[in-house]
């Protein structure tokens, strides 16, 4: 008896590490560079404070087409650049500080949406190739957002102010600053403690979202879109609108990334304009991942672990990188790898469990079968 204990504890263990083999794997490369790095424990804690305030909200985004099935939306960039763009024309019009940022939001909400129809649509006729397809999506309106901000700001839609403007009178320059803004949502309630600042309304808003997922799955159209998660033929026949439910869920997750865009850059206190977007999917995405979450599963506590861990190497890397090696760049040039690294890894596991259990399948129905025809036989001969 305590053999077949011992066995199945040890079986759930393993069963345990094969499932979160990436936070592990996470967990031990911070173990190793925490002490080698040197930083106080109270400068660590700060900094992840800091970029959960900044990230959660945006990683946030990826849940809702995870649950409809759609996999891992690096369409969240389309939404980003709404927010960016709501960004510049609150700074064309100074209005800073909390209403800037409100004011950002609110133009970037309609363009989000557009957006995020648009990627929806095209998504639906692409089914079970949806995140390539985002991915590309997300290149081919990077282009038309160049133009946007390169070519028509200025020339056709007006731009006020000479320093957002390039020299020429046209287009946008390169960096817009944020300083009036600069972390505004994150100092408006903000407390110390033992020299951590917490930004207090920055982690309320990014809970009231927590609690908009936990009730927004208990809704009809939460539910509707679990179904279609699960099995889109079966959903279909069962009377759900498949094609609408997948489009709606990619337009919330849009929205959300947009919304998450404007906190991300007040934090930061400037926009890149030609470049803060395009990294943003591929750094939340692996973040999400390094959390433990699949391409099919991911859950709340997947995004705050995933933010601590992934950052926590990002800040660790170029340190322990320099002190191990002599050269900084090497720390550097490791998280960039494991940021891609991450996501290659975990698509190929996702692939792998996929074709393990789908061959799982095939042997219990062929076994099924042949125990039918068995009976079959046996009832023949009795007769």
């Amino acid at each position: 008896m305590s053999k077949k204990r011992k066995n199945s504890g040890d079986d759930f263990i393993l069963e345990l590490a094969r499932d979160n083999y990436v936070p592990l794997m996470f967990v031990i490369i911070c173990t190793v560079c925490i002490p080698v790095s040197g930083f106080s424990p109270a400068y660590l804690i700060n900094e992840i404070v800091t970029r959960l305030g900044r990230n959660a909200f945006l990683i946030l985004s990826l849940l809702i087409p995870i649950m409809a099935g759609m996999g891992l939306n690096f369409g969240m960039t389309l939404g980003a650049m709404a927010g960016q763009i709501g960004l510049i024309f609150a700074a064309d019009w100074q209005i800073w500080g909390i209403p800037g940022m409100i004011l950002a939001m609110i133009i970037s909400i309609p363009i989000s949406v557009l957006l995020g129809l648009l990627c929806g649509k095209l998504l639906n006729m692409a089914k079970g190739r949806e995140m390539v397809t985002s991915y590309i999506i997300s290149f081919f309106m990077n282009g038309l957002y160049q133009l946007v901000v390169l070519y028509m700001m200025g020339s056709v839609i007006p731009i006020i102010h000479s320093s957002i403007k390039l020299p020429r009178g046209y287009g946008v320059r390169n960096t817009v600053s944020l300083l009036n803004m600069r972390q505004s949502l994150d100092n408006l309630l903000a407390v110390r403690i033992g020299g951590v600042k917490i930004p207090v309304l920055t982690l309320i808003v990014i809970g009231l979202l927590c609690l908009f997922i936990i009730w927004f799955r208990r809704t009809k159209l939460g539910q509707d879109m679990r179904a279609v998660g699960q099995d889109m033929n079966v959903a279909g026949d069962a009377g759900i609108k498949v094609e609408r439910t997948r489009i709606i869920a990619i337009v919330m997750s849009t929205v959300f990334a947009g919304i998450g865009m404007v906190i991300y850059l007040q934090n930061m206190g400037n926009i890149s304009t030609y470049s803060s977007h395009t990294q943003i999917g591929m750094f939340c995405i692996a973040a999400l991942l390094v959390g433990g979450a699949s391409v099919d599963k991911a859950s709340i506590g997947n995004v705050f672990l995933g933010v601590i861990l992934f950052h926590l190497m990002f800040i660790l890397a170029p340190t322990a990188g320099a002190k191990i090696t002599g050269d900084s760049m090497i720390g550097e040039y490791f998280r960039v790898f494991i940021s891609y690294g991450v996501i290659t890894v975990a698509l190929i596991m996702y692939e792998t469990k996929k074709r393990r259990a789908k061959g799982r399948l095939v042997i219990s129905l062929n076994l099924i079968r042949a125990r039918r025809g068995r009976i079959e036989k046996q009832t023949y001969h009795s007769f």
